[in-house]
């Protein structure tokens, strides 16, 4: 049989489990590529000597395969004194990798923004933080919305990379499956059916963020 509906039904359960750590990873690392592309971006502007070092940083994450930056992670670390489990370790590493190009998102966020509203902050007396939090992100962020959902799609389609430090998400348990069973039509299919699910989710989440967001701005 090319197709074996009650060997596919038995797995389900635990590619469901296995999913869910999926999300985890992506969601998490997604925060971490956020918040810490967010904070890379301010400084940049904010502190302009850091710039070139920023940017030299930036470029070192984003010209390497994330692979080895998992690798670095989880086995290079540990010679150094810092030891983290397979699943911290490749959420930091995603995080980590995806924070640079939001970065760069973020970055030409701000560069939109019309330079007479950072003058206008400044005659007014307003805090370099006042003015980022209450000004300039306000504007910033709503049109980069999609450019960072499409990061966060991504992320999903990232997170079998982990695999390769034996964290137990959605691929890595369908190979173990088919190891197992000789089985693979299967367990891949329905991991290709997740990752879609998981990916039409997230799109959809971001469009209707983007939305909301739009009309606040319009008001």
């Amino acid at each position: 049989m090319i197709w074996d509906w009650a060997f596919a039904f038995e797995i389900l359960p635990v590619l469901g489990r296995a999913a869910i750590v999926t999300i985890e990873a992506t969601l998490l690392g997604f925060v971490i590529a956020a918040l810490l592309g967010l904070v890379l971006a301010v400084v940049r502007i904010a502190v302009p000597w850091t710039g070139w070092t920023i940017s030299v940083l930036i470029e070192l994450i984003r010209s390497t395969p994330l692979l080895i930056q998992i690798f670095f992670l989880y086995f290079v670390l540990p010679k150094f004194g810092v030891v983290l489990d397979a699943f911290t370790a490749g959420v930091f590493a995603i995080g980590i990798h995806y924070a640079a190009y939001c970065s760069e998102v973020y970055r030409a966020g701000f560069d939109n923004i019309h330079r007479g509203q950072w003058e206008a902050a400044i005659a007014l007396n307003l805090s370099s933080w006042t003015t980022f939090k209450d000004i300039i992100i306000p504007q910033a962020i709503p049109p980069i919305v999609p450019a960072l959902g499409n990061y966060l799609v991504a992320l999903f389609k990232e997170t079998p990379l982990l695999s390769a430090i034996a964290v137990l998400e959605l691929m890595q348990t369908a190979k173990i499956i088919g190891s197992e069973t000789f089985r693979y039509t299967e367990p891949m299919t329905l991991v290709g059916l997740f990752f879609l699910a998981m990916s039409l989710v997230s799109a959809a989440l971001i469009r209707s963020l983007e939305g909301v967001l739009n009309r606040r701005t319009m008001r």
